[in-house]
């Protein structure tokens, strides 16, 4: 059996998808399955079982002689939160509980840790082991999944295979649930289709013209075969990053939007919050030589080919 934590969230309810498609059904669940706004992203999905964040430790400890592998990407993502015990409980002491278990029963692990990690780029986005202790993320939300992954490198005793896979700017289908914190590509199709314009953030930093911050945007379905790839093939263990190694202006994606809704692109520009404004990253670019040298030959979706699958899932409801 294969374990998928977060399973009813953004990339975990995909990564269900994906394992199905590739003819996996003997699925376990993990995930807060109290929330409403999230049931629809299992329809159709085929597994057996699903278990209660809280209650799957006691589950594995039961069960691990049956489980082949955890997928771990259920984690509080609200970058905009600064109590730092809910990062605390949720991202770095639940992550150590599984990773000690699959350690004790020698399941294979793959965890969900974050370009947040790398706070403004001083040190550049090469997931380097090197660097990992000199990394400063601009809020709780980064640094609890810096502070894991500082963890992870110190253990002896690991999981027989592990992989800690920085995700970047991921966007896709049953991202709805997440609010303020889903992709700017979600929050510009539904702008559009309220009001036919699209709001961007205004730049705060001399030299970077508004709409011009970059990031490395990475379509979903990319992700989950990053995951998939891991899963069948084991390369080496360690840090990984999940993007696509390509900035991406926020212009570029809301200008690519309009143009695969048919629509002239109507964009105009407001001030960042203040409450995310000093910890804004202007830039983000995925150095992605670790994992090609691990054997992940295949390409990953351009910002255009993306956003057009994208725009077709929202007008066929598939979001």
């Amino acid at each position: 059996m294969i374990v998928i934590t977060g399973a009813a969230g953004f990339i975990g309810s995909i990564l269900v998808q994906k394992l199905n498609e590739e003819g996996h059904l003997n699925l376990l669940l993990v995930d807060d399955f109290s929330r409403d706004d999230r049931q629809r992203n299992l329809l159709g999905k085929k597994y057996i079982a699903k278990f209660h964040r809280d209650d799957f430790p006691d589950i594995l400890a039961r069960m691990h002689a049956d489980i082949q592998f955890i997928f771990h990407i259920g984690a509080r993502t609200d970058t905009t939160e600064q109590d730092t015990a809910i990062f605390d409980q949720l991202n770095l002491n639940y992550t150590k509980t599984l990773w000690n278990m699959c350690a004790q029963f020698g399941i294979p692990l793959v965890y969900a840790s974050s370009a947040a990690t790398y706070g403004m780029g001083e040190h550049g986005y090469n997931d380097d082991h090197d660097i990992v202790k000199e990394l400063k993320p601009l809020n709780p939300y980064g640094r609890s999944k810096n502070d894991f992954d500082i963890w992870a490198l110190q253990q002896k005793n690991e999981p027989p295979h592990w992989y800690g896979l920085k995700f970047f700017n991921v966007y896709g289908p049953n991202e709805y649930h997440k609010g303020r914190m889903a992709s700017v590509i979600f929050h510009t199709l539904n702008q559009i289709k309220a009001s036919g314009q699209m709001k961007l953030f205004r730049s705060h930093r001399a030299g970077i013209g508004d709409g011009e911050q970059k990031r490395d945007f990475i379509y979903v379905n990319d992700v989950v075969d990053v995951c998939y790839f891991l899963f069948k093939n084991c390369p080496a263990g360690g840090l990984y990053n999940v993007g696509t190694g390509k900035a991406r202006t926020f212009l570029d994606l809301a200008t690519l939007t309009f143009n695969a809704m048919g629509l002239s692109p109507n964009i105009t520009f407001i001030d960042t919050p203040q409450d995310i404004r000093d910890t804004y990253q202007y830039f983000t670019e995925a150095n992605m030589e670790k994992l090609r040298a691990a054997g992940y030959d295949k390409p990953f979706y351009s910002l255009e080919a993306g956003i057009a699958d994208y725009v077709a899932a929202y007008r066929s409801d598939r979001l």
